[in-house]
């Protein structure tokens, strides 16, 4: 089975049993033959789980740490066949000193004990009456004998490797200390933290913790497992949520559900590879920090996890789109909308230039930079008159796209002119031989080549720029003509998708605009018109004949694709993983196969349009500006 570079990974909270080990015992072994039924490579438990966190002065007691150790060694015994690593909190003797440890094992072996650093010592807890931090084992780390087994490393400058994954631990209070062990163990290569926690609950409380758990796996582009205890501590103060969380790079993948009764666990898929790339393309990430040796303890192959049977994460198949969460969209289109206006701002300001050239057509890009445009001069103070919004007919323009592209031009109040490209087309048909009954390539670009020489022309004698119209996804695919509607003086959807654009003009539609006029009737129905370049000749009730997805497939795979592609690094074959767990049902194998492998080729054949592209805003983390985030040879094989 492979693994697309993913490890399972579960936070297990016991009913706790306060100084009774035996019978926490039994809840720890319990939860982890439930987590290997579940096929995880990770299995994490609560800060002193062996013994429960509360047992307080009872720590100084001989027979609680003596039934400590020995319990232990029924869970090392008892998990001996379990492929996943076992990482339990218990009570620590070495040296005249006791410690709270985190005992990492697998198959019946210890790995290796690491100590907490930092003590919490606050009105609620005050743990150095009872424990030492580990600073103060002599030369930081020591060989022992524990639970029957010899020869141990205790120590916090370990890490452990597991399949795919280098797991670093940590406990409790030390992620809430202003330097955490964790950062110089992601820089040493760790992509798992595993926090053994317990962490009690007030009000409020809970949101900082998990702003704290998601900030810090997203600074550290790592995955973060929080495992906190839950019912069964002593409630003779405090009370306890089990408040568990598993995060990737700033992203909740799993939740506990707090005040729940009884034993319980969260799992989730990391995906290791994908973190791996991130750090990799941040170059900041490690630069120039020294970082102490570490200890690597192999915990050898990963578990048998059946990805493809059950992935325990959600694909997202329109990642460049919030889906369920209208407050969250919100904020991205206003963002996003935002910084399109002001890179237009910026660039009519710096070069003095109070005129615009448009390229109106009735579809989407000229729909969203039109109003990107009319946008950047209201924040200008410029009048509206002053973007030229030109249509071009020609010999595939339907009634819909003309009549649309007209209305919303005089709705906005810009300056509207009209100029059919059909006879300066055939001119250029008669000069180079070209027959117009061929529908061939040359018959659709010198149309997309004469729209683009009107446009610079008119700007030219306005004293303007040309405002350009084509996004993200036309350029990962090339799906433009050189030269042609390729070319512009400032191009404001450069960075935006297409999925995106058609949530975009919606939005503006309804909170940019009158939201019950004229102009958002006309803008929804933009959103509504087939994505076409019209370029071939309507069918025979004037409906629009060519449509893009037809030829190049749907868009929301093309983003899909793009982002996993980009962000990730990802493979055809994970691509194509992500996909059918993202769009099941959707599409089935042979579709997603094909559209990929035309993706790929067109991606890769398709550079030499995107290595001149001209000046546009970045809005997104995906972007292909020669420039900066994507620079590729034009002739790679």
């Amino acid at each position: 089975m492979k693994d697309f570079g993913f490890i399972r990974v579960t936070a297990a909270m016991p009913r706790v049993h306060v100084a009774n080990p035996a019978a926490n015992v039994r809840e720890i072994v319990s939860l982890c033959e439930q987590a290997a039924s579940e096929q995880s490579s990770v299995i994490v438990f609560p800060e002193l789980c062996v013994t429960g966190y509360t047992c307080a002065d009872l720590f100084g007691q001989n027979s609680l740490l003596n039934n400590a150790e020995q319990a232990v060694a029924d869970i090392l015994a008892q998990t001996a066949r379990i492929e996943a690593m076992i990482v339990v909190g218990t009570p620590v003797r070495y040296a005249g000193r006791l410690y709270n440890c985190a005992v990492a094992i697998r198959a019946g072996k210890i790995l290796g004990v690491v100590p907490k650093s930092y003590m919490a010592g606050n009105n609620e807890f005050y743990e150095p009456r009872w424990f030492a931090p580990a600073h103060v084992i002599p030369g930081g780390s020591a060989r022992i004998s524990y639970a029957g087994q010899d020869d141990i490393l205790l120590g916090v400058r370990q890490l452990f490797r597991i399949g795919p994954a280098l797991a670093a631990i940590e406990i409790c209070q030390d992620l809430w200390v202003p330097i955490p062990p964790c950062s110089e163990a992601a820089i040493a290569g760790a992509q798992l933290i595993l926090n053994l926690s317990a962490s009690n609950d007030y009000l409020f409380k809970h949101e900082y913790r998990k702003r704290l758990v998601e900030t810090t796996s997203s600074r550290l582009y790592a995955a973060y497992v929080y495992c906190s205890c839950a019912e069964g501590e002593s409630t003779t103060d405090l009370v306890w949520a089990g408040s568990s969380l598993i995060c990737e790079n700033g992203t909740v993948l799993a939740e506990a559900e707090r005040f729940a009764r009884g034993s319980r666990m969260i799992t989730a898929d990391v995906d290791v590879e994908r973190l791996d790339t991130l750090r990799a393309k941040e170059h900041s990430f490690g630069l120039d920090t020294p970082v102490p040796a570490y200890i690597v303890q192999d915990g050898g192959k990963a578990a048998s996890t059946d990805f493809e049977a059950s992935l325990l994460r959600t694909i997202e198949p329109h990642p460049f789109v919030p889906q369920g969460n209208p407050d969250e969209l919100d904020l991205r289109c206003r963002e996003i909308l935002s910084a399109q206006v002001a890179g237009l701002t910026t660039r009519l300001e710096h070069i003095r230039c109070k005129k615009a050239v448009i390229g109106v057509s009735g579809g989407l890009d000229s729909t969203l930079a039109l109003l990107v445009t009319a946008l950047a001069f209201d924040t200008l103070g410029i009048e509206r008159t002053g973007i030229i919004g030109v249509t071009m007919p020609g010999f595939g323009t339907t009634h819909r796209t003309h009549d649309n592209s007209v209305d919303l031009m005089r709705e906005l109040g810009t300056t509207v002119k009209e100029i059919s490209i059909v006879p300066a087309v055939r001119q250029h048909f008669s000069d180079i031989g070209q027959d117009e009954s061929k529908h061939d390539l040359t018959y659709e670009n010198s149309q997309a080549r004469e729209r683009t020489q009107l446009l610079m022309d008119i700007a030219g004698k306005e004293g303007g720029i040309v405002i350009g119209t084509g996004d993200l996804s036309e350029l990962a695919l090339g799906w433009c003509t050189y030269n042609g509607d390729h070319m512009s003086m400032y191009g404001v959807n450069a960075s935006v998708p297409k999925t995106l654009v058609r949530t975009l003009v919606r939005w503006a539609a309804d909170n940019k605009f009158d939201a019950t006029g004229n102009i958002h009737r006309t803008l929804l129905d933009i959103v509504d018109t087939p994505i076409s370049p019209e370029l071939l000749p309507a069918d025979a009730d004037g409906k629009i004949a060519q449509k893009t997805e037809d030829t190049v497939g749907p868009y929301e795979l093309h983003d899909f694709f793009l982002y996993h592609f980009f962000r990730s690094g990802a493979g055809q074959d994970k691509i194509l993983f992500l996909a059918r767990k993202a769009f099941k049902g959707s599409y089935d194998d042979e579709t997603l196969n094909k559209w990929l492998n035309n993706f790929m080729r067109r991606f890769y054949q398709q550079q030499f349009k995107r290595s001149c592209l001209p000046d546009g805003p970045k809005v997104g983390s995906v972007s292909l500006s020669p420039r900066g985030d994507w620079r590729m040879p034009s002739d790679l094989e």
